[in-house]
């Protein structure tokens, strides 16, 4: 009989787990790779062999197998037979024409440009500085504004998140009560106008930087609800549009550290009508060893940003009462995000 398992090495299920972990930037990498190909797109009207996918792709077919083989062991993509290939429901997310694409958002996380940072993670945790900055010389905003490629992938990935993120927030929270909401950083609009679609008695103000707000208005002006939408450009550190009712701030809060987090909150509060309301849409940061977005995006703004981070609801509280604000409510979405609403009252 073979010797009994050493009883001085680690658990045998514990190394493969701890393997899946060390190897997350490969799936990362190969959904990149799915994404950029437009694989979900190709496998629409049904299965195609992986010959095929690479003749459609000018790709090499055994390496394109090794890729979607990796992916399938994902539920993205499912081998039906050898070497042929069909959607999931994972996968058609994967499809540029979906209601909730997510391949834009694929393609901006697999990008060398995005990925320069996470070499340099360690950098980040000895200094508590933005890897980003170290790995590509400049911020990731100012990164942005002179790489205007990147900057279209970012705000289009972005953009695709924000329809997933829209409709959780349309359905947890009631927006009836407002005349004007106004989207404080709002990029294309897509919160907005969903809301706006929504409910069609209100008014919207998208704010943004200019170039932002500039690249979203023909896409507006050509929808309905974005008849009912004011765009403005400007900058939230500065001063933001008065006269709304509602002041949205998703995913803009965790960008920033508390100083100037404080700084965006009480222009909100300034600009905004009596009786308004400011809802920081982000996730919050839960307590306990259970895995959480909020969790992985908190390590994603240690690297990317300058002081950014993920809260908790007792860090929002705080925050808010710095700028004579009161966290009324947190409003959990299926969207994973959920809505910190702070009033004056």
């Amino acid at each position: 009989m073979p010797p009994d398992w050493p009883d001085s090495f680690p658990d045998p299920a514990l190394v493969p787990r701890l393997q899946q972990l060390v190897w997350g930037k490969a799936n990362t990498q190969c959904m990149f790779v799915a994404a950029k190909l437009g694989i979900a797109d190709l496998l629409a009207d049904g299965p195609l062999t992986v010959d095929d996918l690479a003749a459609e792709t000018k790709t090499n077919a055994e390496a394109l197998y090794r890729v979607l083989r990796l992916l399938a062991s994902h539920q993205v993509f499912v081998e039906l037979q050898p070497r042929q290939f069909a959607l999931t429901p994972m996968a058609e997310l994967l499809q540029a024409d979906a209601p909730c694409s997510f391949r834009d958002y694929a393609i901006v996380h697999g990008s060398e440009w995005y990925n320069r940072a996470w070499a340099h993670l360690l950098y980040s945790v000895e200094k508590n500085e933005p890897a980003f900055d170290l790995a590509c010389g400049l911020s990731l905003f100012d990164f942005m504004e002179q790489n205007p490629d990147a900057a279209t992938d970012f705000n289009n990935s972005m953009t695709a998140l924000s329809r997933f993120e829209a409709a959780g927030v349309c359905a947890a929270y009631d927006f009836s009560g407002c005349g004007t909401v106004v989207d404080v950083g709002g990029g294309h609009g897509r919160l907005l106008t969903e809301i706006l679609s929504t409910y069609p008695t209100l008014n919207g103000i998208l704010f943004d930087r200019p170039n932002v707000v500039d690249a979203a208005r023909t896409g507006l002006e050509s929808s309905e609800s974005g008849k009912r939408c004011q765009v403005v450009g400007g900058d939230f550190f500065a001063e933001v549009p008065s006269g709304g009712d509602a002041y949205l701030l998703k995913h803009i809060i965790h960008d920033w550290d508390d100083e100037r987090s404080a700084v965006i909150l009480r222009n909100c509060r300034e600009a905004m009508n009596d009786g308004g309301k400011v809802l920081v849409i982000e996730g919050v940061m839960p307590p306990g060893n259970e895995p959480s977005n909020s969790k992985l995006w908190d390590v994603v703004m240690l690297a990317l940003t300058s002081g950014g981070r993920e809260r908790t609801e007792e860090e929002y509280a705080e925050l808010y009462a710095q700028v004579g604000l009161t966290l009324t409510r947190v409003v959990p979405t299926h969207a994973v995000v959920s809505i910190v609403e702070g009033t004056t009252d």
